[in-house]
């Protein structure tokens, strides 16, 4: 790939990581959206336009070079995700580069100082979970759709640590919602019902992409549990009569 096409693919990748569009890049540029479609087709943008570039994604040209070097990665491999569940602070850290955190955020927020928020990326770099570069730089490597590993590690952390303390409140704050319910539904109901909560977590996905643009004090930590399965409570399932065999057509 040319040097000037691998250019225009890091801006591209770059966009796609930050959730961000071409009228987005256009406005912090006050220019036209169709300019910046114009340019990134073309790729005849000038070094002046494109040092502007780098300055909107807050990013160097060699970063847009290494964007397109390496597949974002969509979920860990297990050997990762048992490291980070090991050491809290790296799982931290992960969770919050994954959703745009700015270092100066990180630091402002959370018990780590520079030395050991650096030490901290270091790690997660050599476990290829992100690329750090000094004095203050970071690149995520994972994808828009990522996601941790059915059955991993930190999903069984999850399912042991995050969901009892998730569940422990009364969920009456403003903003916050909890329902429970449940029926009998027909397989054609379930599949409309996956296919409308899938259509939620995509929802919610892109607005933390949008928002992850405010600043830190116009955003709050929300988690949000979607859930569906084929389930019955055990004390009512043990109460079912057994299933009266079906009869078989007798032979004509």
């Amino acid at each position: 790939m040319a040097g000037s096409a691998r250019l225009v693919e890091g801006v591209k990748a770059r966009l796609r990581a930050q959730g961000m569009t071409y009228r987005d890049l256009a406005r912090r540029l006050a220019v036209s959206e169709p300019t910046i479609k114009r340019d990134l087709a073309r790729g005849n943008f000038t070094l002046e336009r494109l040092d502007r570039i780098c300055q909107a994604l807050g990013i160097g040209i060699e970063e847009l070079l290494m964007a397109t070097d390496r597949t974002p990665l969509t979920e860990l491999t297990e050997q990762q995700e048992v490291a980070l569940v090991a050491n809290p602070r790296l799982l931290l850290v992960t969770y919050l580069v994954v959703n745009d955190w700015k270092l100066a955020d990180v630091i402002a927020t959370f018990r780590l100082d520079q030395n050991e928020l650096i030490d901290t990326l270091l790690k997660l770099d050599k476990l290829q979970i992100l690329d750090f570069r000094p004095p203050m730089r970071v690149r995520k490597l994972t994808a828009r759709n990522f996601s941790w590993r059915r059955d991993g590690p930190v999903q069984a952390f999850f399912l042991q640590k995050v969901i009892p303390e998730f569940f422990d409140a009364r969920f009456d704050e403003l903003g916050d919602e909890m329902r429970f319910v449940s029926g009998t539904l027909s397989a054609a109901s379930m599949l409309r019902l996956q296919a409308s909560l899938r259509r939620v977590a995509a929802e919610f996905d892109e607005l933390a992409q949008q928002d992850a643009r405010l600043p830190l004090e116009e955003r709050d930590g929300c988690s949000a549990l979607i859930a569906l399965r084929q389930w019955e409570f055990s004390e009512f399932a043990r109460l079912r009569r057994a299933p009266k065999p079906r009869r078989r057509p007798s032979p004509r």
